[in-house]
């Protein structure tokens, strides 16, 4: 895949009594990503032992600002780090800078795997992604997660994908 680009995601197709919309695994799996000084804004939320407390309002005042400066992405992605038991962190795709916001920027090469299953797997995926890399003859570097379904709408559709997205060194 060409620098700095990602699958699109079509917000329009929202499901009734769903907030997120539907989710196809197929270009997101297997995929190689090369981010260029991708831009991202940076939040944070409180966990206690991985298990997120503040991440709805977190992710709320987010997208609110970021809509707010005209800077949402139709090539939208939030990458989810659990950088300690007590704190993630997550990197929102933006188009511009977002005043107000930790604006970043990104470079690394990626390697991608869906995932279907609840959250308390992810200790599986990660293994299962350091795995996938090693087995290419490479080194992981950092790890994210793209969770494509909050937990009400999971629910709801009786599945649950989310996204490896592991750096390759």
């Amino acid at each position: 895949m060409e620098p700095n680009r990602l699958p699109v995601t079509d917000f329009t197709k929202l499901e009734p009594g769903c907030c997120c919309p539907a989710f196809d695994p197929a270009p997101w799996d297997n995929l190689d990503l090369h981010f260029r000084d991708r831009r991202f804004v940076r939040a944070t939320t409180h966990s206690v032992m991985h298990i997120p407390l503040d991440m709805g309002p977190v992710f709320g005042r987010t997208w609110e600002a970021i809509k707010a400066a005209g800077a949402d992405d139709p090539e939208f992605i939030i990458l989810s780090n659990d950088s300690s038991a007590w704190r993630g962190e997550h990197f929102f795709t933006v188009t511009k800078d977002v005043p107000g916001l930790e604006n970043v920027t990104l470079t690394g090469d990626f390697v991608t795997r869906v995932f279907e299953g609840p959250y308390r797997d992810a200790y599986v995926w990660v293994g299962e992604m350091r795995s996938d890399i090693e087995d290419m003859g490479r080194k992981m570097g950092r790890l994210f997660f793209y969770y494509t379904t909050c937990p009400k709408c999971a629910e709801k559709r009786g599945k649950n994908y989310v996204v490896g997205i592991g750096e390759v060194l």
